[in-house]
């Protein structure tokens, strides 16, 4: 059965939980990751009472055993990987900590690393396979008092552009979506469904019209 690795599962209202339901509909297995079992052990019940197939994996996306470990139970049936792991917390730089600074860096960059790393070990063998990273606004623009959330966010892009330049050519489909704006069903905030839908699109894709980015905001957002 084909597995969905997805990184970053918090309430059910969430981008990762519906991630996880719409894969699973999807007819994959899906492993859903965050350091929250209790929102794990939920969502995954409600995937197998709907008739799907799901593991609850507790995992700090900046321990590196535990990501290794993850991908392990994923093994040569991943299909797709999503990183959906984020810290977006404000702070001025001139009363920030290196400890604070540093842990924006490591939960989107160096977390980022380590999964895209060990997914695409899984997916070179039989070249094929998707692996997509969650962005935001920060990814583009620096914005005063979330300079670390900033910094952070768009090294994961310039990471995820780097790997999708690398493993391209062997079949992995890269991609990086910018969510610029809150996410909600109301008028201003985008559409929770509307993006799920886009990272469907983005695994259906023919790999001589693949995308790399999708810049996903409402229509009466200010950019």
């Amino acid at each position: 059965m084909k597995k969905a690795v997805i990184l970053g599962v918090g309430p059910e209202a969430g981008l990762g939980a519906q991630l996880a339901l719409r894969f699973a509909r999807e007819g994959m297995h899906v492993l859903a990751a965050s350091r929250t079992p209790s929102a794990l052990e939920k969502l995954v019940s409600k995937i197998r009472e709907s008739g799907g197939e799901a593991t609850a994996v507790p995992t700090d996306a900046t321990n590196e055993e535990q990501v290794v470990s993850l991908f392990e139970n994923a093994g040569a049936d991943l299909e797709i990987a999503v990183y959906n792991a984020g810290n977006n917390h404000p702070g001025r730089i001139v009363e920030m900590d290196t400890e604070y600074f540093e842990n924006s860096w490591r939960v989107c960059c160096l977390g980022g690393f380590l999964f895209g790393r060990e997914a695409v070990k899984r997916m070179l063998p039989k070249k094929n396979g998707t692996l997509i990273f969650t962005g935001a606004s920060a990814s583009l623009r620096g914005r005063a008092n979330f300079g670390a959330f900033n910094s952070a966010k768009s090294g994961l892009r310039t990471l995820a552009q780097a790997m999708s330049k690398e493993y391209g050519p062997e079949g992995i489909h890269v991609a990086h979506v910018i969510i610029d704006g809150a996410i909600n069903g109301e008028k201003g905030m985008i559409n929770l469904e509307g993006i799920v839908d886009s990272y469907v699109y983005l695994h259906r894709q023919h790999p001589q019209a693949w995308t790399f980015e999708l810049d996903l905001r409402t229509s009466v957002e200010k950019w």
